[in-house]
This record gives structure tokens, sequence and C-alpha cells, in this order.
């Protein structure tokens, strides 16, 4: 059996930059990456906006990831691709299995999952109608258009309006396709502004809000969907439908952390992010098992995405040398207006805590506000904040919690 300091499943970009930091920590580092190439999905995302925060210039997926897997190499980090992890323990034990390799059995110090997100698919959608070819999440016809040279359709429908679907869209369109129409059931966008306008305005698509695909039609191969407008309950309103003629449909309906690993150890899960309780280090309730990045809370940005990754690696690597921060535990957990809050636990080992959360609905010009104990200990104002972007808030002076921690969006 191997040993090595700190496993990090998971090669995009916040498993890299864990292996980067817990390298430069002086630990041991192995990734473990199930791909033919490390990198993640920014492998496949071919259009620029990455980086402006990390790197401070503008770089494009592959760019930005090729970046990352040459820092995680120069710190001294060890990637292995064609490595699929079947099995952790409790005593950090991992199985897996690598191409050209076998089965691979290691003792680690610590573990950081950096699995990553998946999309929802039809299956979760309950969509009627048949099952013609032609429809595909958005992540899906991306990898066909971008790594395998394949176009996915020419005449496309688009049900949700995450950021892949809206950036989907306008890469249907440089590719020569005709996008017909965006569908989203909730009133207002899912992705980023910036995307909603670059990816949509600019090229004139229509976004339809309340909206959804009501039927799919056709038999061998997609050849029309029905729409319609939908309700409080997000329900089709009879009488309101009207048909689309296309060959395709994509789906971009939400992520959902990469997590079947996490739940085999019997970890801690938040029902709201489907990842796992952490504390500001990325602890999870596992025993020496950190989190980090898409698998623990989807991001917005693959930058967000490598910060968190270097929070959970540093601290991965002072539990496998023995130094493992400890102190008392106090919850920290969405107030009005926030739907989630990561971390949601604090210990105070940290000078100063950097949340995360989502709001629930969009709000005009507002503050966040942080309360511990009834009193407001921090506050941001922001112009506007939507559901569809991460807000975050750096609170310091958490050495000495006495009490819980809330966060709350309120209106100004």
């Amino acid at each position: 059996m191997e040993t090595i300091d700190v496993v990090v499943i998971g090669g995009g970009p916040a498993g890299l930059a864990a292996a980067r930091e817990a390298s430069r920590a002086g630990a041991r580092t192995l990734v473990l990456e199930r791909d033919t190439l490390a990198g993640g999905i920014l492998r496949q995302c071919v259009h620029n906006g990455f980086g402006l925060h990390y790197f401070g210039e503008e770089l494009t997926g592959p760019q930005y990831g090729r970046r990352m897997v040459r820092a995680a190499l120069e710190a001294g980090a060890e990637i292995a691709t064609g490595a699929m992890v079947l099995e952790i323990t409790k005593d950090r034990v991992v199985r897996a299995v690598q191409q050209g390799v076998g089965v691979r059995e290691i003792r680690a110090g610590a573990v950081v999952l950096a699995t990553g997100c998946r999309e929802r698919t039809r299956g979760a959608l309950k969509i009627p109608g048949t099952r013609p070819a032609g429809v595909y999440t958005a992540g899906t016809a991306q990898r066909l258009i971008n790594i395998e040279g394949r176009m996915p359709g020419k005449r496309a429908v688009i049900l949700g309006s995450g950021d892949i679907g809206l950036i989907m869209a306008r890469r249907m369109t440089w590719e020569g396709a005709k996008v017909l129409g965006v569908m989203e059931v909730l009133p207002y966008p899912g992705g980023l502004a910036r995307n909603v306008q670059q990816c949509l305005v600019d090229y004139d698509i229509p976004l339809y809000l309340r909206h959804t695909v009501a039927q799919i039609h056709g038999r061998e191969r997609v050849e029309g969907v029905t729409v319609a407008q939908v309700d409080e309950r997000y329900q089709p309103i009879p009488g309101t439908e009207f048909d689309v003629e296309c060959d395709t449909l994509l789906l971009s309906v939400g992520l959902i952390p990469e997590n079947e690993l996490a739940r085999s150890l019997g970890m801690a899960m938040d029902p709201v992010t489907g990842g796992a309780v952490v504390d500001e280090n990325r602890a999870t309730s596992v025993e020496g098992v950190f989190a980090c990045g898409n698998a623990l809370i989807v991001h917005d940005l693959a930058d967000n995405a490598s910060v968190e990754g270097e929070i959970a690696g540093r601290a991965a690597a002072a539990y496998a040398s023995g130094k493992a921060a400890a102190g008392a535990v106090a919850a920290a957990v969405p107030g009005k207006g926030v739907r989630f809050v990561v971390p949601q636990r604090v210990t105070g080992s940290q000078d100063e805590v950097t949340f995360q959360m989502r709001v629930r609905a969009p709000m005009g010009a507002s503050r966040l506000e942080v309360l511990c104990g009834g009193n407001v200990i921090a506050k941001a104002n922001r112009p506007a904040m939507a559901p569809g972007e991460m807000e975050s808030i750096t609170v310091q002076g958490l050495e000495n919690l006495a009490d819980n921690i809330e966060i709350r969006a309120v209106e100004r």
C-alpha cells in the first residue's frame, strides 16, 4: 500500500489549486483525475472570461486549465490521469483503478474532495413526449462542439438560463445554428447578468421568462417542442402553449455537486447546496477529509473555485503534518433573504473568514449583514443582488465566538 500525505480527488481548478498549495506547504501530494487529461470542465470552455480575478488577465478555459496544471506540477504535485476512485474509507484509505497501472491502494494523511459537479438531465425534469435523438445537456453539447468537432443540430431551443446554456446559445449561433429561444421557468435569469447580455441580448436571442418546455415531439429525431407559460408552482398553464419547430433541445437546468464518495463516508451534507457541511478550512464532518470547488458549492467562476481549493489544500497539508487547527465550533446560518451560507461552521482558527451565499430573490439596492448574538458585526452594501450570482462577505475577529452567526440580505 502506498502512503501519501495529501490525496486530491479531481483535477479541475479547485483540485489543482489544492494540490499546489498542499505541495508548497511541504506535503507529498497526489491528484487522481478520472479523465485522460487534467483541467476539468475548463478543457471544453473555449470562450474567454476566465482568470480575471485569479490571474489578473482574461483567459480561455483551456488556457486557465493549463496554467493550473503547470503550477501544480511545478510545486511538486503528482497528477495521475485516467484514475477512477472507487472507495474512500473513514481511515482515509483510497482505492482507485488507473489506466495502464491497475488498482492503486493509498493510505492518505488527508483527502481533498474536488470532484466537481454534474448536470441535471431530462430524467430529472419528467418532460412528456417521445425519446428522440437531439436532446442534450448543455455541457454535452459544449463538449461535442469544442472537443469533438460535432454540431448537435441546426435549430435549437434551450431550456434553462444557467450560464452553460447561455454560453451555448452564443456558441451554437457562432457555428451557424439558429437558436430560437431560451426558456426559463423562473421570473428572472439563472445565469450571470454579463452572460445574459453577451450571449443573448447581443445576438437577439429571445429569453422567455416563466416558460417551460411542456412536450417534446419527434420519433427518430426531435422535430419540435411545445412551450407554455408556468404558474407559481412552475406547472404549464393550459391555453398558453405554442409550438416551436426545432431539431435540438439543450437542457441547462442546474448543476449538482458530485458527492457519491462523500455520501459513502456518511458525511454531513447541506440539503440546499448539495455539498458537504464544512468549516472555514473546508474541513468536513469526517476526520481528515476536506471539500472544495463545485463539489462543495456550485460556483459562478473558476477563479473562486481555485481560491477555495487553496484553502482546502493548505488545511489538508496542515492536518497531514499533525498541525490541524482546533477550536470551538459555531454555526453559520442563512437569515432573511439568504438561501444558504458556506462555510456552515466556524472554529475561529482564521483571522478572517469569507462567507459565500446566494440570495433567495432578485433585490435592488441592498445590504448583506453578519450578526452574532443579535449584533451586526459586519455589513456590505450592494447596488443589486440576484440568485444567479454568488455573493460573499469577509468578516474579521471571529477567534472567540460565543454565539452562532447569521447572515441576512436586506433592502436599503
